[in-house]
Order: structure tokens, then C-alpha cells, then sequence
């Protein structure tokens, strides 16, 4: 038996190719019940990326980073900072090799080991970032710069070291409101990755 294809490409239009690449797409769904419907739907496209959330077990404490988001800011967050768990674009490099550079970058933290725990697509009715999430240990002794970003790429990271306890109960008080370090929090909580203090 032959699977006939969901979906018949129409046309595809340019809106932006900024930042990043915003396209019209224009196309023939099958349906459920087999018949087809025109659609027309708006696609960002701003490659994938991958985070990491950082850990000591002996601590109990996870690094976070804190920075400016201007979208967070249009949408009502006074200060437009928001706290979160490293992160980047991939670029050209594989998720390991990004999330290490980020790491590095960010938090002042070298990271000999990490490990993927999953991959999700975050806003999937436009945005068509795949994001890879990680976990890795650290210890004070990876600290090799302060972090904070690259200024000429307009970065200004804060970095926080926090007990997992309190980084969840910021969670439950809106303080953390992004959706890549809700899902890493929990998935330290809920899999046991450290015994907080």
C-alpha cells in the first residue's frame, strides 16, 4: 500500500531575511478524512540550537544565566531580563559541540561531560527551531572566565549560582518564565539529578 504524501507544497515567499529567515508558505493539507484543504501559514526560521542546565550534586546547586530579551520585554516583562539556562544556535556545529561553546561562553564554566537528555520543538506553530537539551556536572575548578557573553554580539550575561529548591520555587513565583529552563529544572527534579540542600 502506497502513503500518499499529507501535504503539497504551493508557493513559498520571502517576507524577511533579517536576523533571521521569515517565510509565507502557502499549501494543500490532507486532511483526516482525506480531503484537501489550502492553507497559509508564516514560518521563522532561525536555525536549532541546544541548553544546558548545569549542576553540582555535592552543592545541590544549578547554574542559571540572566539577560535582556527585547520579546519578553514587548510582552509586558518590565525589565525585559529574563533568567535561564544556557543556551545558542547550533550554527554549523553538532549539539555537543554548541552547547559546550555556549558553556564556555557564557558561564566561565569548561565542561568535560555532558549528556542529551532530549530534543523539543518549542513553538512549533511557526518557529521551526528544534532545540537539543543537556544536562552536565560542574565543579569550581571548571571556572575559567567570568562568562557573561560576547559584547560585540550584543551579550550581557549575568551568571547565577543557585540551590535547585530555590531555582523551582522561582518557578512557582513567575521569576523563571522560560520554557527551556522550566522543562530542564524539572527534568533534574523529577529524575533525581541531585539531592538539593
Amino acid at each position: 500500500m502506497q502513503t500518499q504524501e499529507p501535504i503539497r507544497m504551493v508557493d513559498v515567499q520571502v517576507l524577511s531575511n533579517d536576523w533571521y529567515l521569515l517565510k509565507k508558505n502557502t499549501f494543500d493539507l490532507r486532511r483526516r478524512d482525506g480531503q484537501w484543504q489550502r492553507q497559509s501559514r508564516e514560518t521563522y526560521d532561525r536555525g536549532n540550537g541546544a541548553t544546558i542546565l548545569l549542576y553540582n550534586r555535592a552543592q545541590g546547586t544549578v547554574v542559571l544565566t540572566r539577560q535582556f530579551r527585547l520579546p519578553a520585554y514587548v510582552n509586558g516583562t518590565p525589565d525585559g531580563r529574563l533568567i535561564e539556562t544556557c543556551a545558542g544556535l547550533l550554527d554549523q556545529d553538532d549539539p555537543e559541540t554548541c552547547i559546550r561553546r555556549e558553556t564556555e561562553e557564557e558561564t566561565g564554566f569548561r565542561i568535560h561531560a555532558v549528556r542529551k537528555v532530549f530534543e523539543a520543538y518549542m513553538s512549533p506553530g511557526s518557529v521551526t527551531e528544534r532545540l537539543y537539551f543537556f544536562v552536565g556536572e560542574y565543579s569550581h575548578a571548571d571556572k575559567v572566565s567570568k562568562g557573561g557573553g560576547h559584547a560585540h554580539e550584543g551579550e550581557d550575561i549575568e551568571v547565577l549560582e543557585v540551590p535547585l529548591n530555590t531555582a523551582m520555587a522561582w518557578i512557582t513565583e513567575g521569576k523563571i518564565c522560560d520554557g527551556k529552563t522550566i522543562m530542564l529544572l524539572q527534568h533534574a527534579k523529577l529524575s533525581c539529578l541531585l539531592n538539593p540542600a
